[in-house]
């Protein structure tokens, strides 16, 4: 059992948590802190398998009928194993939240309690953000919140053009991953950013925030700027090419490589910054 829910945790796409959380730590100018392991250790099977253990729950029936379900993209559970997933997500989370609640600053802790109500309620209702357009889209801003609530853990002030730019760049990218499941969405009555603008119109919003997410990379570190410019260029002209949810679905491999590539190029330069003792 624990093997399928390290699969409905979707470990491929743990890279935007426990990555995002690894470069927060790395921004304070340390290639490692002990006090920052157990933020680690959360963001990667306790946190994600809250994140897309509670959207299988809640998504049964629309996975049912969505082709890409059931492989590395997300799980496609039966309704048996509703009580397990839940019982993981309370034995895996519950221990840390407690412990951050104990530990950790309160601002801090108000980010990390932010992280945890954006993602549950995404998928869960009332709210059930993935339901209503623009919101699904900027809900995910959240996933760049490791890097406030990482220096804010340890005593330290964010980089708030990194934070911001990420949130920028995960918005942007929420909404261009969706075109590929318009045809579902449409079909199971959710009214996502991407549905109601179509996939040409997706390209110009996501062209949009990962402008401003380059923006917000170029007052940090302009090699990453370029890097994530020149990839988000090249998606945004190939599905602008062929809007489409089929070119979106070929296009999504590359998208999910995106935050690896551009992730490594900036964890590459902090750590050696950090190593020649020239960071900070």
């Amino acid at each position: 059992m624990i093997s399928r829910l390290v699969q409905i945790s979707r470990p491929v796409l743990w890279v935007n948590t426990i990555g995002t959380s690894v470069i927060g730590m790395w921004l304070l100018g340390d290639l490692w802190r002990w006090d920052v392991v157990p933020l680690l250790l959360w963001a990667t099977l306790p946190f994600n398998l809250l994140i897309y253990g509670v959207n299988d729950i809640l998504d049964q029936e629309t996975d049912a009928q969505n082709a890409r379900k059931g492989g590395l993209e997300g799980a496609r559970i039966l309704s048996s194993e509703t009580r397990t997933i839940v019982l993981g997500v309370l034995v895996t989370n519950v221990p840390f939240i407690a412990y951050f609640l104990v530990t950790l600053p309160l601002a801090a802790f108000a980010w990390i309690a932010a992280y945890v109500t954006i993602f549950v309620f995404y998928s869960a209702p009332p709210l059930r953000f993935k339901a209503r357009r623009y919101l699904d889209s900027l809900s995910n801003a959240a996933y760049a919140f490791p890097l406030v609530f990482v220096p804010l853990a340890v005593g330290e002030s964010p980089i708030w053009a990194a934070a911001i730019g990420l949130m920028a760049w995960s918005v942007a990218k929420h909404t261009f991953d969706a075109v590929q499941d318009i045809d579902e969405d449409c079909a199971a009555g959710i009214h996502t950013t991407a549905v109601h603008l179509g996939a040409r119109g997706a390209v110009v919003w996501s062209g949009v925030w990962w402008g401003l997410s380059t923006v917000g990379f170029v007052l940090v570190n302009w090699p990453v700027a370029v890097v994530s410019a020149l990839i988000a260029g090249w998606l945004l002209l190939s599905l602008g090419r062929d809007p489409t949810p089929a070119t979106a679905r070929r296009l999504y491999r590359y998208s999910i490589a995106f935050p690896y590539v551009a992730g490594s190029v900036a964890g590459a330069q902090i750590v050696a910054a950090i190593l020649l003792k020239d960071y900070r």
